[in-house]
C-alpha cells in the first residue's frame, strides 16, 4: 500500500453512531444500494479494520461512492451470519435495485446481486489489507453502476500472496469476534450520524 494511502487512512479518523431503527424492509426504489454491515462491524465494540481504517470512514467512503452515480445509499445491519456472502445476498433481496455491498468488521468487503447464487457475487474483495479508503470508494461508485444496468470495470485489486501467512491469525479473531455477534433475528434498518 501507498504511503499516501497509508496517510489517508490516519487522516480519516472519525466516529460514528449506529440506530437501529427498525426493521429492514423491501426497498421499492431502483436507485438505492443497500450497504449491508455484519454484526460487529461499527457500533459493536471494535470500530475499525484489520488494518486500522476506522469503520466510519469506510462508509462515508462507499456512500461518497454511491452518491457520486446519483444513487442512494441505504444501510442494514444481517445479524444472522458472519459470512460476507450470505449478508450480501441477504441485502441484495432487499435492495430496490437489486444491488447490494457487504462488509464484515475486519474489512473484506463484496458486490452483490439478488438473482445470484450465495458464493458468486459481482466482485469480492478478500483481502482487506489490500483495500485503502480509495477503493471502498470505487467499490460504491461500481455498486451503483450495476443498479443502473451498467457493466463497469472491475475494481482494481493488488493480489498479494503474503498477506494470508501475515494477516491470517488475525483475520481468524476478526473471524471469531464476528461470529460470537450472530443472532437469529432478521437484518435491521441503520441510521448512521458520523462524528468528526
Amino acid at each position: 500500500m501507498s504511503d499516501e494511502g497509508t496517510n489517508q487512512q490516519q487522516q480519516a479518523v472519525e466516529e460514528m453512531e449506529l440506530e437501529e431503527v427498525g426493521e429492514a424492509e423491501l426497498g421499492d426504489s431502483s436507485d438505492e444500494v443497500v450497504i449491508a454491515v455484519a454484526p460487529a462491524f461499527g457500533d459493536q465494540g471494535k470500530k475499525q479494520t484489520m488494518l486500522g481504517i476506522p469503520h466510519a470512514a469506510i462508509l462515508r467512503e462507499i456512500f461518497a461512492g454511491i452518491e457520486e452515480e446519483e444513487l442512494k445509499p441505504r444501510l442494514i445491519r444481517v445479524w444472522r451470519s458472519a459470512d460476507l456472502a450470505f449478508i450480501g445476498l441477504d441485502a441484495a433481496k432487499l435492495s430496490g435495485s437489486g444491488i447490494a455491498i457487504s462488509i464484515q468488521s475486519r474489512g473484506t468487503t463484496l458486490i452483490h446481486q439478488r438473482d445470484l447464487l450465495p458464493l458468486t457475487p459481482l466482485e469480492l474483495f478478500p483481502q482487506a489489507p489490500n483495500l485503502d479508503l480509495s477503493a471502498y470508494r470505487h467499490i460504491g461508485k461500481n455498486a451503483a453502476q450495476y443498479a443502473k444496468g451498467d457493466s463497469p470495470s472491475p475494481v482494481p485489486q493488488t493480489n498479494d500472496p503474503m498477506s494470508r501467512p501475515m494477516w491470517q491469525a488475525i483475520a481468524a479473531v476478526f473471524h471469531i469476534r464476528e461470529a460470537e455477534f450472530v443472532k437469529q433475528e432478521k437484518p435491521v434498518e441503520l441510521k448512521v450520524n458520523f462524528e468528526k
